[in-house]
């Protein structure tokens, strides 16, 4: 396994003095040196052999003893320095101070067909980061974020990706809601890919330690590898930089509105600065349609990262990003341009998403009406989001709209009369609206199954694939893999996973209750 090794992270950018593993406050460099921890048993259980093609390894070396050495920890890759990266954070709104690379490490750079990649291992050992932690995972968060990411990417969401997911060998110590009732778990890593891992905190700790040199080299590094196209450095590039930042943010959080996708902890160090998904934590995704949903039983309370509330802690989180960088730019009123436009352009790009969603391409002054009546209708009854939205291609009249709908409803036989009315005046509506389209209904059915995913990574699905691994048993990993790479595809023969969730996963840990350990 030969890899075209690249270093221009730790080459370009300052690293911590300090070269032993302990946890402590780390100032005036962006990484620590740092290697993953031997395992005791490593056996890999899955590979996305699509993301190992991208790093230019074949099948076969997936299998051979050292790439699972690799994607483990057990071996490093020769020439190579693992390290963890040094970044702060608002957490849940407040000021975090240092976090950092808790739990991850990263391997190397490799590049291949003129992309550039980061290799990271999550789950491989404590760092100066861990604070009070073991820098462990486990297997059940391990999947969710393996099966999760890969299927992002194949949604057509930015996101970072997973190239393994493998068994430490070892037992983990987890509480899983937080109650005071830990229990030992398998020990798993799952060997993490993006472009960049950088988060908008690794800016915010040098401003919040008024270390503006190193906040200009990061920033320098950042534009020079992934924003290059915005020219050399100047007072104009870091705005412009920011102003690319918040697009891509923003169209990021519109495609998880789009297909139900709830991140679950949305604090300043899990957003990426490429506007990428990351971090796959206590996530979930709608079954009902409801705007106050939260995975995060963290969260439970104050619902701050509730589905509906995702665009404004973008734009919340994007003010931190600001204030980071207003040290390098010395003016207020560029930065609040660039936030002025984010809530501009969510309002547009936020409708024209739901007009797509609905199969609506031409202009009507009455569409966003249409919308927000949808939107109120959806949340009178417990309402599948995935399947309301996938049957709605196949409407063809407002007589049979309600019955197109049947199978997404949670209590069928409950619906009062009142809401039935309310759908079927909605029918009319969304009919009269259709006579104005220029496309045909296939086309326009063509269109919307492009954007409604059938299968999306219900929480309950994933929980299934865990249950059966913990018993050794990886074929459902296999299954919901392969599922996930089509997601927009009828498949016919996976028609079973088209469903809504069971009534057992409603209050099932793992289904309905995630914590920030998930």
């Amino acid at each position: 396994m030969k890899l075209n090794l690249k270093n221009t992270f730790t080459s370009e950018l300052p690293s911590d003095k300090i070269l032993e593993n302990s946890r402590r406050q780390v100032s005036e460099a962006v990484f620590s040196y740092v290697n993953p921890k031997k395992t005791k048993a490593p056996k890999v259980i899955h590979v996305s052999q699509e993301m190992a093609s991208e790093l230019g390894i074949t099948q076969e070396e997936t299998k051979t003893e050292f790439f699972k050495e690799i994607v483990t920890g057990n071996r490093v890759y020769p020439n190579t320095k693992p390290f963890a990266m040094c970044y702060g954070g608002h957490q849940f709104g407040n000021w975090a101070g240092q976090l950092g690379d808790g739990r991850a490490i990263n391997l190397f750079e490799v590049e291949h067909q003129n992309k550039n990649w980061k290799i990271q291992l999550k789950g491989a050992g404590e760092t100066p980061y861990s604070r009070t932690a073991d820098g462990l995972a486990v297997l059940r968060s391990s999947i969710r974020e393996y099966l999760c990411s890969e299927a992002m990417f194949y949604l057509g969401i930015p996101t970072t990706r997973a190239l393994s997911l493998s068994l430490s060998g070892d037992q983990v110590l987890r509480d899983v809601l937080y109650n005071g009732n830990p229990a030992y778990e398998k020990g798993a890593i799952v060997s993490r890919i993006s472009p960049s891992f950088l988060r908008f905190g690794n800016f915010e700790i040098f401003t919040a330690r008024k270390d503006v040199k190193n906040l200009k080299v990061l920033t320098d590094y950042t534009i020079k590898h992934h924003f290059s196209h915005l020219g050399n450095p100047s007072k104009e590039t870091y705005i412009n930089f920011f102003a690319a930042v918040s697009e891509r943010t923003l169209k990021m959080i519109i495609h998880w509105q789009r297909v139900g996708f709830v991140h679950g902890v949305m604090n300043t160090d899990n957003m990426s600065i490429l506007g990428l998904t990351i971090d796959y934590g206590p996530y979930g995704w709608l079954e009902g349609f409801d705007f106050g949903w939260t995975p995060n039983t963290t969260d439970r309370q104050n619902k701050r990262y509730r589905y509906g509330n995702q665009p404004n802690i973008g734009l919340w989180n994007l003010y931190q990003l600001a204030n980071a960088l207003y040290p390098i730019i010395e003016e207020v009123e560029p930065l609040e341009a660039i936030l002025n436009q984010y809530k501009i352009d969510f309002e547009k790009q936020s409708l024209q998403m739901m007009k797509s969603k609905l199969g609506l391409f031409v202009t009507d002054e009455d569409d966003l009406k249409l919308i927000q009546d949808l939107e109120d209708n959806l949340q009178l009854v417990e309402t599948d989001m995935t399947i309301f939205f996938r049957n709605l291609s196949n409407f063809s009249d407002d007589k049979t709209g309600l019955k197109l709908i049947e199978n997404a409803f949670y209590d069928l036989e409950s619906i009062a009369m009142d809401v039935k009315n309310r759908w079927n005046s909605w029918f009319k509506n969304y009919a009269n609206r259709l006579a104005i389209e220029r496309v045909s209904s296939e086309e326009r059915k063509e269109k919307m199954n492009a954007v409604n995913p059938k299968y999306v990574l219900r929480n309950y699905m994933a929980q299934l694939a865990i249950d059966t691994a913990d018993k050794g048993d990886y074929t459902l990993i296999d299954e919901l893999f392969q599922l996930l790479k089509k997601p927009y595809t009828e498949q016919p023969k996976n028609e079973k996973w088209f469903a809504k969730r069971p009534e057992w996963a409603r209050n099932k840990v793992g289904c309905s209750m995630l914590s920030c350990s998930s």
